[in-house]
């Protein structure tokens, strides 16, 4: 396993992830793109939130995240600070943002003054992670599916070029400095290969079981997503389908005069 590089932000929610990783316990981490649910997912224990551009489909409707912009992830980022309190939170930078060194620290530093602790891009752009860390920005990776850039959505690193390719890319990345890597959609063989590989936490989404941690978006997580789903999700309960019931007997309540009762009532 290869020695990663000093971190240049001494930030401790950072420094607490990176702790938990080198004593080899098991990362969790979950999106959230607002207030409430930032103050569940911290009381539940999550050791991370990412604020993912993902935002653009889960809640502008959107069928790809390539129309989210830094202002928009600023505005979510923002909110999701306010119940973050002491755990670590990365934000995504969004498609178009980081075409340039200059433009990725532009974009940035506008989503660490709303609250993040770093961030995230897609893929593998030789010296840009590099750039944005002696700027000091905390930087994690991001490699097998990439979202922002893929024609369609499906299993990455099969054939030994391209598994070549992605461990070779998270070596580079971590050289350069990133905290972590993202690791999506990839066989569970690679997974295992490119975590032990590296000196970095290896956090897997489609990626197996034995990764540094786990990271799913929210929503999926709770089965508020409806259609199809990715085959890394696991299906252990249906938020989605007790929401509906609930609305349902609310809009009954009213319909038959029953809600508001007397107990909700004031006198």
């Amino acid at each position: 396993m290869s020695m990663s590089k000093p971190f240049p932000h001494e930030d401790p929610r950072l420094l607490a992830y990176l702790e938990k990783y080198r004593s080899g316990k098991l990362l969790s981490l979950l999106t959230a793109y607002d207030y409430q649910m930032a103050t569940l997912l911290v009381e539940a224990g999550v050791d991370a939130l990412l604020v993912g551009d993902s935002l653009g489909m889960v809640v502008q409707g959107n069928d790809t995240t390539i129309p989210v912009t830094v202002s928009q992830m600023a505005y979510h980022t923002a909110a999701v600070a306010k119940g973050a309190g002491d755990t670590l939170m990365i934000a995504d930078l969004p498609a178009g943002s980081y075409a340039t060194p200059e433009e990725a620290r532009q974009a940035s530093q506008e989503l660490l003054e709303a609250g993040a602790q770093g961030v995230k891009f897609e893929g593998y752009f030789p010296g840009l992670c590099q750039a944005l860390v002696q700027s000091g920005i905390p930087v994690m990776g991001h490699l097998g599916l990439l979202p922002q850039t893929a024609q369609e959505f499906k299993v990455q690193g099969k054939a030994q070029q391209q598994r070549d390719e992605i461990l070779a890319q998270a070596k580079s990345l971590e050289k350069e400095g990133a905290f972590s890597l993202v690791l999506e959609c990839v066989p569970e063989s690679l997974g295992k290969e490119v975590t032990e590989s590296l000196g970095i936490p290896v956090i897997g989404i489609g990626a197996g079981k034995y990764t540094s941690g786990q990271v799913l978006v929210i929503n999926d997580l709770l089965g508020l997503s409806r259609g199809r789903k990715a085959k890394f999700v696991p299906l252990w309960d249906s938020l989605g389908d007790q929401v509906v019931a609930l609305v349902k007997k609310y809009t009954q309540g009213v319909s038959e005069r029953s809600y508001p009762s007397d107990k909700e009532t004031y006198h």
